[in-house]
């Protein structure tokens, strides 16, 4: 092997130690980076176009406190994704998404967009018990208007504190008192089921929702924490 080669395969070993730590800091505290692009590699190029955009979020998140995490990763979904229901998407009258596979198709629904936010804001280091996923009863444009199901991700910064909410229908993450249109049915996340947004857990979710089970183990295997 000439001078030129053995200079070569060093930098290519360096290179590839350069990626490998890289990833080991981004797997701490919590998402592995190595599985995220596996995975969005398994998707199809539109969701390696969108976990390049994506990556760099969650890098800079690291780094953040909790409310630029809400706000930055509320904006990467709300604007990068199209909103279609399952039908559209999938042919499903209900299909919950892992976040590679909304991005794969660039579209979800309502359940998708939080879904996602959570386990990126997950991948980031903000607590599990400071998030839950909420079914609520949305009142579109106004008082009178026609009211449908739908999901939003709640932040608690502690326990009893005012939520804040992310949601597709609007950019911006308010606090729960500035969203009168949303009346809360129950919600959940890995830990527990609660009535509304009550502080006492009523049951399982894993157990109780066939769902969130699924979508739980496809997003692990993404390299998502629960």
């Amino acid at each position: 092997m000439n001078a030129y080669a053995r200079r070569c395969q060093r930098w290519i070993a360096r290179g590839a130690l350069a990626v490998g730590l890289q990833a080991a800091v981004w797997a701490t505290p919590a998402g592995d980076v190595g599985r995220m692009a596996l995975a969005a590699q398994a998707q199809g190029p539109n969701a390696v176009t969108h976990w390049l955009a994506l990556r760099p979020v969650l890098a800079v998140g690291l780094g953040q406190d909790d409310l630029a995490r809400l706000q930055a990763i509320n904006e990467f979904f709300n604007r990068r994704i199209v909103f279609h229901d399952d039908q559209q998407v999938w042919g499903q009258v209900d299909h919950w998404a892992s976040p590679f596979e909304m991005l794969g198709r660039g579209q979800g629904d309502c359940e998708d967009y939080a879904l996602a936010k959570y386990f990126s804001l997950r991948s980031v280091g903000v607590a599990a018990n400071k998030l839950r996923l909420v079914y609520v009863r949305a009142q579109l444009g106004g008082p009178g208007g026609p009211v449908q199901a739908h999901m939003v991700l709640a932040y608690y910064a502690l326990p009893d504190a005012e939520p804040l909410i992310l949601d597709n229908l609007i950019t911006d993450v308010r606090t729960a008192s500035r969203r009168p249109d949303l009346t809360p049915v129950f919600s959940f996340n890995a830990d527990g089921l609660w009535q509304g947004t009550g502080v006492q857990s009523a049951g399982d979710p894993q157990a109780r929702l066939s769902r969130w089970r699924d979508v739980l183990a496809k997003a692990r295997a993404e390299g998502f924490p629960p």
